[in-house]
């Protein structure tokens, strides 16, 4: 009897732990491109073609191996629109003897599979993803009897455990574990950004893009201008593209943005390496190289190797440290709606326009553009947890549940009370202006904070800090804050609370 290997839209890797041990001659492999999972939220349209086109690309890599693999592409009238019900029937008709699966990177999809031995007929064993770092067991370890989880700390284990970076004597490189300190110069054009790598899309890729247009026209997005990778060569390609001409200058401009170039210095990577395309390990095994043969400074190695070696293994462990209850976090106690213009662009703030059109475009964000325009934003305006984290899941090609909630909920909204972050990333206009060109293109004044044309972000900010001085007066991290606010005239803080009222009253006409 055949086992049923069942293989998810993000674990497009050849030795994904379902696929160990397999009989080639027996087992099937079943992939799927089902309407539950495509329409769960309102995935971007490019996010789709990708996870698509890379999907049917892998299944084809898969039979030229010699695997016997069952695949369904999507229609909306296909019989089956959930993968339990594609997995039913393939079980009913290869008389399988159980279905193996690697674990899935979501809780809700997680809870489900966890109930099919009962409705299938037959044992369901969920193997863990060795594509990590770090286990789920070796994290809670880690966290245990820990009064706070930093990452900071994580990443140093992390470090030692991969001696990625380290000297022979078992201290980091450079001499300092994190040379974040180094990696926030403004981008003033110079040096130029490279030009981003493409790839053409092939037939296999070209069909995608018209069924999504088809069947997904009301998603958010385009798929116009579709070039991202969607096989493992050619996401290796795309690495070595940023190694060579990106990374060099990565760590300066790391937190920069620009309101001319999209990409700047940034890798593009995370939706190949968070879909399968790319391993996480190996490519921080191929950054390191360029630091010791001197391609590229220590603090743009180290910065890169510690989003992947360092947040993103942090970020997943939280994740399944604390779901389901994590997703339902909102300390700050939050209840206004998400502004229409998120999903639009249609806004007067020069750099929230910016980094929604380039989401509607791309799919993509860097860094900063996610944490300290669009997500600050959304915590200075105190916008519902639950929807600025269904609109980051939905908009970003990289974006799976367990990478984006914890970044969402916890860094960007801080809505866990702090249990990820140490303080709210929560900024004035000044911080945008220090980081960016936009405010010189901008309708508002990022000098003026009271006046009709006054920078949102900077009365927005005060509000912020005044509404929450019973949540962060004693912060440490904060008092600075509160000095410079308790400074102010009456005068001036009630004309800056009265200015914030009026823009929360009125989000949508910004």
């Amino acid at each position: 009897m055949p086992n049923l290997i069942l293989i998810l839209g993000d674990q497009l890797t050849p030795n994904i732990s379902a696929l160990e041990n397999a009989d080639r001659n027996t087992d099937l492999v079943v992939m799927a491109e089902v309407h539950d999972e495509a329409s769960y939220t309102n995935h971007h349209k490019k996010k789709i073609v990708l996870v698509f086109s890379a999907m049917r690309h892998f299944a084809r890599q898969l039979q030229d191996e010699g695997w016997q693999v069952h695949y369904q592409r999507y229609h909306p009238d296909n019989t089956h629109q959930s993968l339990e019900g594609v997995v039913a029937e393939q079980v009913q008709q290869v008389n399988a003897e159980k279905v193996i699966t690697t674990e899935c990177g979501e809780w809700r999809l997680h809870e489900q599979i966890c109930q099919w031995h009962e409705r299938l007929g037959v044992p369901v064993e969920l193997r863990p993803d060795t594509r990590f770092i770090a286990t789920k067991q070796e994290f809670a370890d880690w966290a245990e009897g820990r009064k706070q989880l930093r990452m900071e700390f994580f990443y140093r284990e992390m470090r030692r455990k991969t001696g990625l970076l380290m000297t022979a004597e078992g201290g980091p490189e450079g001499g300092q574990w994190n040379f974040d300190a180094d990696n926030r110069k403004k981008w003033t054009g110079k040096p130029p950004a490279p030009a981003p790598f493409r790839v053409e899309p092939d037939a296999i890729t070209r069909e995608v893009i018209e069924l999504v247009d088809g069947h997904f026209a009301d998603h958010f997005g385009t798929t116009e201008d579709f070039h991202f990778a969607v096989t493992a060569e050619a996401a290796q390609a795309a690495l070595e593209h940023f190694i060579e001409f990106a990374l060099p200058c990565f760590g300066d401009y790391q937190d920069a943005i620009s309101d001319t170039e999209d990409w700047l210095f940034h890798s593009i990577v995370s939706p190949y390496i968070n879909c399968g395309l790319l391993d996480p390990l190996a490519v921080c095994e191929a950054a390191a190289p360029a630091w010791y043969s001197g391609r590229a400074p220590i603090n743009a190695v180290e910065g890169f190797i510690r989003q992947i070696l360092g947040w993103r293994e942090f970020v997943r462990g939280i994740y399944w440290l604390n779901m389901p209850g994590y997703a339902q976090e909102n300390r700050l106690g939050n209840t206004r709606a998400l502004p229409w213009f998120y999903w639009t662009g249609d806004t007067k703030m020069r750099c929230m326009h910016k980094a929604i059109d380039a989401t509607r475009r791309n799919a993509y964000a860097h860094h900063i553009q996610r944490l300290m325009v669009t997500g600050n934003f959304a915590l200075l305006a105190g916008i519902k947890p639950e929807e600025i984290c269904d609109w980051y899941l939905a908009v970003y090609a990289d974006a799976y549940d367990w990478v984006e909630l914890p970044n969402v909920l916890g860094m960007v909204m801080h809505a866990d009370g702090g249990y990820l972050g140490s303080k709210p990333y929560a900024a004035s206009g000044k911080y945008i202006q220090r980081q960016s060109d936009h405010c010189a293109n901008c309708h508002y004044s990022v000098n003026k904070a009271t006046e009709e044309d006054a920078c949102p972000f900077n009365a927005l900010y005060w509000h912020f800090i005044d509404r929450h001085r019973d949540d962060f007066a004693g912060n440490p991290r904060m008092g600075m804050m509160y000095r410079n606010w308790d400074k102010q005239k009456p005068e001036r803080r009630e004309a800056l609370l009265l200015r914030a009222e009026h823009l929360l009253a009125n989000l949508e006409q910004l």
